[in-house]
């Protein structure tokens, strides 16, 4: 096996795309042009995957932490969401991708929620990939919300004793029980997961890289995968378990 030979790629791959406005100010330009160049990163790498077989692409595009920022910027940012959206919709369609969304999509603007929305709509029969974007995404609150529409279920069944079991806490989720990501990548340097998918990424590889978002393209997410098919994966088991299995 050559050394840049992909012969494994992760079913679902989940990535926070970090370092525009670091990438920004290391150039002496507007945070909003590092914004606008890592949109051009989300095109390369969502074509990257849906070429080389990876059925789900989840990225973290705008956590509810992010609300905190200022005006402008988030006003700037969600411009960019809006454009992206509908300038993207008709490649989306073209390259049969379906598009999804998880988060507190209530709190985005009404114009980008419309963009969001038809665009959902329009692929929602794209079967070579699913690409979801995590916008006013937060792990804790989406565990929160799960929990408390357990807790509503109890009550309209009038049975105090009603429990969740794993499956169905997974299905309850924002993902609905869809694949756990396979692969994590986190760029900028940063280690760390930022709220992000905590209960789905509970298997997940973890891939950090110094690269800034809008530096990262097809030739970085090639590493990222390489080292990935390097790795053994055993959910617990020892090798010998592993090994036997893929014999049998």
């Amino acid at each position: 096996m050559s050394e840049t030979e992909l012969i494994k790629v992760p079913q679902h791959l989940a990535i926070i795309m970090d370092g525009n406005g670091r990438w920004a100010e290391s150039k002496n330009l507007p945070r909003l042009e590092g914004h606008r160049l890592g949109s051009e990163s989300v095109e390369k790498v969502v074509e990257a995957c849906s070429e080389w077989g990876i059925k789900e692409l989840t990225l973290y595009a705008f956590s509810q932490e992010n609300w905190q920022r200022p005006t402008e910027e988030v006003a700037s940012l969600m411009d960019l969401l809006k454009i992206f959206l509908a300038k993207k919709r008709q490649k989306l369609l073209k390259n049969k991708i379906s598009l999804k969304a998880i988060g507190r999509l209530e709190l985005l603007p009404e114009s980008v929620l419309r963009e969001l929305t038809q665009t959902i709509e329009a692929t929602r029969h794209g079967d070579r990939m699913i690409l979801t974007l995590a916008l006013s995404y937060g792990s804790r609150q989406e565990i929160i919300d799960t929990a408390n529409q357990g807790i509503r279920h109890a009550m309209s069944l009038n049975d105090p004793a009603w429990r969740f079991d794993e499956k169905t806490f997974d299905e309850w989720l924002y993902t609905e029980g869809r694949t756990a990501p396979d692969l994590l990548i986190r760029t900028s340097g940063e280690r760390r997961i930022s709220n992000f998918l905590l209960w789905q990424l509970a298997y997940a590889e973890l891939y950090f890289t110094e690269t800034l978002w809008p530096d990262f393209d097809e030739k970085e997410l090639k590493k990222a995968l390489l080292e990935y098919q390097s790795r053994e994966r055993r959910f617990g088991k020892t090798p010998e378990q592993i090994q036997k299995g893929q014999s049998s």
